[in-house]
């Protein structure tokens, strides 16, 4: 079945994108233009700069969040919990702890004034204009069904805070980090079936069990053990990477998506997702399951051109990477996205930027032979499209220049939701953490 919009979907833009110009936003002039050199310096300066002007986007002091997609991406001014965690890691990888620290305390307010719990959960996203109601409880993003609270969004939370508690030593941010802990481990913890942990508190899928939240609550409660020094928390990382070994296809050498029930494991041909394989690695550095970068950087490249059909591309630039998903490259360009009749239609062979980026960062991390250059030739490509898509596309009604779109074209993920060609601050904060060489689930 469908899933409801996640922390990763970017759909929408429906509303803005006509049907004579689908892709206004983010097209390029029919001419040929030259592309630009990567230049690292310049490349994280200008990523920054959009990170930073998106922060401050409705208010320049005081706890905030950050847009995640540009104005017209039909998401209006929601926030992204996942995102607003990317962008606390990416900011403090660059020196600015003072927009980090912004965001923050946006989710310790947010934890402790939902309009309905009081038990410090997060709900997958909130507004970022209206960030409070009238009563001072937190706005979250009901319009779009975000009304569950989903174990990966409290992870990545949790690992922004974790990052904040060490870089500042501030204690606010360690009790955060830990409630975040506590509330996964009371609401989240299987012992049944694959065990691992379920996928949250969330309808119609309280019984799921994600391989990429399992490594997102492996990497944080490993965070928390050094924050904390209780092994406790080892005991339980180790119970979350258990399922995500669990799930290892060793025939094949790739992780698989998790499971629909608890207990068997789903492998749907289509539902194959690159993000398992890549944040694996960066979890847990485990050398046994390096051969999950090869299995995605090869069974998930892809080449966007304009000749593509439903391409956004035009003249001649060709931009290649990686997809979602095996899904991606299987998707019918005659069928909209995620069945919704108002979605544009998918280009089979878009590049998902934010996952090239991870896959950028994971080989450089990896550095077995030939990953630099595997790891440099995709950063050339996230240069190529920072420099030349999502032009003239705004944040709070200001145009906002140097952030990555989340694809270069429509892009079906299999999964039941679609990215587009807007620009996405989730994108962006990878491509700041790949050219910062952090990896976001450890202390560097």
């Amino acid at each position: 079945m469908p899933l409801p919009l996640s922390r990763r979907a970017a759909l929408g833009g429906a509303a803005v994108l006509g049907a004579t110009a689908p892709f206004a936003l983010s097209a390029l002039p029919s001419q040929a233009l030259p592309l630009p050199t990567h230049h690292p310096d310049h490349d994280s300066k200008t990523a920054k700069k959009f990170l930073q002007r998106v922060v401050d986007a409705y208010r320049a002091t005081g706890p905030r969040l950050a847009q995640s997609y540009q104005d017209d991406s039909g998401l209006t001014d929601i926030a992204f919990v996942y995102d607003n965690a990317l962008a606390v890691i990416a900011l403090l990888s660059v020196g600015d702890r003072a927009r980090a620290r912004a965001i923050g305390d946006a989710l310790l307010y947010a934890m402790e004034n939902d309009e309905t719990f009081d038990d410090y959960r997060l709900r997958q996203a909130y507004h970022a204009n209206t960030f409070t109601n009238p009563d001072g409880t937190a706005h979250f993003g009901w319009e779009f069904g975000l009304v569950g609270t989903a174990v990966g969004d409290m992870s990545w939370a949790g690992i922004a805070l974790a990052h904040l508690a060490r870089v500042t030593k501030r204690a606010e941010y360690l009790e955060g980090a830990v409630r975040i802990g506590d509330w996964i481990q009371r609401n989240a913890r299987s012992t049944s079936g694959l065990k691992g942990y379920t996928f949250g508190e969330t309808a119609g899928l309280e019984d799921h069990k994600s391989t990429e939240h399992n490594i997102d609550v492996f990497a944080f409660f490993t965070l928390l053990r050094r924050l904390t020094g209780r092994s406790v928390w080892a005991s339980r990382a180790q119970h979350a990477w258990d399922f995500v070994e669990r799930v290892w296809n060793a025939d094949e050498g790739f992780f698989w998506t998790g499971s629909d029930d608890g207990a068997a494991i789903n492998k749907a041909a289509g539902q194959l997702p690159l993000d398992v394989q890549t944040w694996s690695w960066l979890a847990a550095r485990n050398s046994g399951y390096g051969g999950a970068l090869d299995w995605a950087r090869t069974n998930l490249a892809t080449v966007d051109t304009p000749l593509r059909a439903n391409s956004a591309l035009t003249g001649n630039l060709q931009l290649s990477g990686v997809v979602f998903a095996s899904g991606s490259l299987n998707t019918d360009p005659t069928k909209n996205i995620g069945g919704q009749d108002w979605n544009p239609k998918p280009d089979v062979a878009a590049v998902w930027l934010e996952g090239t980026a991870q896959l950028a960062l994971a080989l450089a991390n990896r550095g077995a032979d030939g990953d630099e250059a595997r790891a440099e030739a995709l950063m050339e490509q996230l240069s190529t499209a920072q420099a030349l898509l999502g032009k003239g596309q705004k944040f709070g009604g200001t145009v906002n220049p140097g952030g990555l779109v989340a694809a270069t074209s429509p892009l079906d993920t299999g999964f039941g939701f679609g990215y587009f060609p807007n620009l996405h601050v989730g994108a962006t904060s990878w491509y700041v953490m790949a050219l910062e060489e952090v990896n976001p689930y450890r202390f560097n």
